[in-house]
C-alpha cells in the first residue's frame, strides 16, 4: 500500500465510518472545524510526521502509543503530554508510562510549526490525534478523516494513569475486554486496536515472563527471543524486540498470522488467539486486511472522540507541555 495516499481499503473504510459514530460527543467535533482558522494545520502536522518517521520508524508507533495513553486516561485531551512541575504531577511518571512514552519531542515540533502559522488555535489535543493517523497512513496503513475541536486539559490524572485503567502487557483477556469496555469500546475495537502492534517494539521486561513461562508459543521463536532477553529481572531489561518480527515497520495484518502462529510477543497480545471468544476476529482479520483496516478505523475513531474537552471547556495550550 502506498504510504503517502489512501487505498482502496482506505475507501472502503470511509464507506463504513460515514455510516458510524453519530454520538453526542462526536457531534461536537467537526471534520471541518480548521477549515477556516488553520486551513494548512494537516499538511503541517503530516510534513513533521513525516521526516520524523523517515529519520526513525519506530517513533510512528510511539506517537501512536502516545494517543491510547493519553484517550484512555479521562478522554483524549493532552494531559499525557503535561510535564512535572514543583506544584504539578502529570501523567509521565506514571507506572504505565514511566520510561516507555516517547514521541514527545514530535508533538513538540509540531505544535511550534503549528503555532507560528495559526497562534493559539489548534490544541494539543488535536495535534496528537491527527499525528496518530498520520503516523499509520505513512506507514502503510489505513487513511481515516480526523475531526478536530478537542481541547486541552487543565489537569492531568496522576492516580488514573496509575492504576491499571492501561492495560498492561500481562493482561489476560478477560481484563482487556473490560478495560476497553471502560472506555465505550467494544470486543471487536479491542481486537482490531491491538492490531495496533503491527508496529514498534516493546521492552524485555514487558514480554520476559511470555517468553521463558508460557506454553502457547512457538519453541523456536521464544529462543530467539530469549537470546535477547535474559531470564533474570534487571538484566536486559530495556532490550528491545519488535511487536511483529515479519513486517515490524509497516502497518498490515501480520499481527494477526503471528498470533494464529502463536508468536504473539506479549502476553496481551497472544490472549486474543488462546482457544477463546476472539479467535474468530483473528481469524477474520488475518484473512481480510480490509476488514482489519476498517475495524481498526472505526475504534480509533471510537476513541477518539471519547469524553472531549469543546468549546469553552479547557484551553489551547502554546506549549504541549505546560499549562498557559
Amino acid at each position: 500500500m502506498a504510504p503517502s495516499s489512501p487505498s482502496s481499503a482506505s475507501c472502503i473504510v470511509a464507506l463504513f465510518v460515514l455510516m458510524f459514530l453519530t454520538g453526542t460527543c462526536s457531534a461536537k467535533l467537526s471534520e471541518n472545524f480548521y477549515s477556516e482558522t488553520c486551513p494548512n494545520v494537516f499538511n503541517t502536522v503530516k510534513s513533521v510526521v513525516k521526516s520524523a518517521i523517515s529519520n526513525e520508524p519506530r517513533i510512528g508507533a510511539s506517537i501512536l502509543r502516545l494517543f491510547f495513553h493519553d484517550c484512555f486516561v479521562d478522554g483524549c485531551d493532552g494531559s499525557v503530554l503535561l510535564d512535572d512541575t514543583s506544584s504539578f504531577r502529570g501523567e509521565k511518571t506514571a507506572a504505565a508510562n514511566n520510561n516507555s512514552l516517547r514521541g514527545f519531542e514530535v508533538i513538540d515540533s509540531i505544535k511550534t510549526k503549528v503555532e507560528a502559522l495559526c497562534p493559539g488555535v489548534v490544541s494539543c489535543a488535536d495535534i496528537l490525534a491527527i499525528a496518530s493517523r498520520d503516523s499509520v497512513v505513512i506507514l502503510g496503513g489505513p487513511f481515516w478523516n480526523v475531526k478536530g475541536g478537542r481541547r486541552d486539559s487543565r489537569t492531568a490524572n496522576f492516580n488514573a494513569a496509575n492504576s491499571g485503567v492501561i492495560p498492561p502487557p500481562s493482561s489476560n483477556l478477560t481484563i482487556l475486554i473490560s478495560k476497553f469496555h471502560d472506555q465505550g469500546l467494544s470486543i471487536k475495537d479491542m481486537v482490531a486496536l491491538s492490531g495496533s502492534h503491527t508496529i514498534g517494539k516493546s521492552r524485555c521486561s514487558s514480554f520476559r515472563d511470555r517468553i521463558y513461562n508460557e506454553s502457547n508459543i512457538d519453541c523456536t521463536f521464544a529462543t530467539t527471543k530469549q537470546s535477547k532477553c535474559p531470564c533474570k529481572s534487571g538484566s536486559g531489561d530495556n532490550n528491545l524486540e519488535f511487536l511483529d518480527f515479519q513486517t515490524p515497520n509497516h502497518f498490515d495484518n501480520n499481527y494477526y498470522k503471528n498470533l494464529i502462529n502463536q508468536k504473539g510477543l506479549l502476553h496481551s497480545d497472544q490472549v486474543l488467539f488462546n482457544a477463546g471468544s476472539t479467535d474468530s476476529l483473528v481469524l477474520t482479520y488475518t484473512l481480510n486486511d480490509n476488514i482489519f483496516y476498517s475495524d481498526f478505523v472505526i475504534g480509533m475513531i471510537k476513541m477518539g472522540n471519547n469524553k472531549p474537552l469543546t468549546g469553552s471547556q479547557g484551553e489551547i495550550r502554546k506549549n504541549c507541555r505546560v499549562l498557559n
